[in-house]
């Protein structure tokens, strides 16, 4: 078989590991492996690289993707510039004529939830063979119970809330981390429960500015000068908004980009607790920097999996982590965001153990 290979999205740790394993699995069984660079343009524009035992040799530690990635780029409606001009041009086409100049028997797309809806529209409209790895920090993808670069995403944010709480215990202060997800809230949570946050503030569970005091009032009491909360970039504003980033647009799905909303979060329980507050965000450090061991080991099933598919004629399908499993689910299905259930274990283990979701 030939098989192509390419990285969608944003980057995240544990995208090489996935690559490598595609590469070294479809090797093993006698099969050609081409990477395209920068997602879906690559394709469009027929860039692509041999994936071979040296072009994936040391890359298994590396963060980033090898490949190159956007998050920019839909193929159904690309930009280009004709006549001077920006125009959006359906370049599916070309992307399905280079797929069958380079004789491959099927795609492997590695990204979140944008380039799995692509994925499934590309192996709806055209006759493009693919095969679909989910990733991404936030593990709001439908249909896997877990991504791949999330678990090494918490653990950043778990170590930032390790540094934080030293400075917010010396100086009394309230201390504020925001953390990626958009309206998932699965980093803030393990990340929280993880840290030792004090109160942890998600999308799907809604707050208000007097039980996060009564925590903070609570600690006083107790002794404790200080306070530490993990938010999420997706919890809406008292007055029920989201915080986009300013100068930043949509992206080709027209979902905004998120973050600052620990800033104004911080000003507002200042004003209200009369308590010095101070936010952090942790931004795209979350995403950049080698995966940790369970992303290296988890990537690599991924991938190792993918080219089992792809060996077995199993496409429009994508690659999911169920009971504990590595199987595989249509491409269809993977439709919505999976948000943290509000009786999910982990909340109500962090409500057992007296920590707050500011409701």
């Amino acid at each position: 078989m030939r098989i192509g290979v390419l990285t969608g999205g944003g980057d995240c740790p544990g995208l090489n590991a996935v690559i490598r394993a595609i590469t070294r699995s479809g090797i093993g069984r006698g099969h050609e492996i081409f990477g395209f660079k920068d997602g879906f343009k690559g394709l469009i524009e027929n860039r692509y690289i041999v994936l071979n035992h040296e072009s994936v040799s040391g890359i298994l530690s590396r963060g980033g993707t090898i490949l190159g990635t956007t998050n920019r780029d839909n193929p159904f409606k690309f930009k280009q510039i004709v006549d001077g001009k920006e125009v959006y041009l359906d370049m599916s086409g070309t992307m399905n004529e280079n797929y069958h100049a380079l004789k491959l028997d099927c795609l492997v797309v590695i990204g979140g939830d944008g380039s799995m809806r692509l994925a499934n529209q590309i192996s709806a409209s055209t006759d493009i063979k693919v095969i679909g790895v989910p990733k991404t920090i936030d593990n709001d993808i439908v249909g896997t119970e877990m991504t791949f670069g999330f678990n090494s995403a918490v653990d950043i944010a778990t170590d930032a809330l390790d540094r934080l709480h030293t400075t917010a215990e010396s100086h009394h202060r309230v201390m504020i981390l925001e953390v990626m997800g958009r309206d998932a809230g699965w980093i803030a949570l393990h990340g929280g429960a993880a840290g030792g946050a004090d109160i942890i503030l998600i999308p799907e569970i809604p707050y208000n500015l007097e039980s996060i005091n009564k925590t903070i009032q609570e600690r006083i009491a107790r002794g404790k000068s200080f306070s530490l909360i993990i938010v999420s970039e997706g919890i809406k504003t008292l007055s029920g908004e989201q915080i986009v980033r300013e100068g930043i647009g949509m992206d080709i799905f027209n979902v905004p980009r998120l973050g600052g909303v620990s800033s104004w979060l911080a000003r507002v329980i200042e004003e209200y607790t009369g308590i010095e507050s101070r936010a952090t965000i942790l931004g795209h450090l979350q995403r950049g920097g080698s995966p940790n061991s369970f992303d290296r080991v988890f990537a690599t099933q991924l991938g190792a999996r993918a080219a089992e598919l792809a060996a077995k004629g199993r496409f429009g399908e994508m690659v999911v982590l169920r009971e504990n499993k590595i199987t595989s689910i249509p491409l269809e299905q993977v439709k919505g965001v999976r948000l943290v259930p509000i009786d999910d274990p982990l909340v109500k283990t962090c409500r057992e153990i007296g920590l707050s979701f500011g409701d």
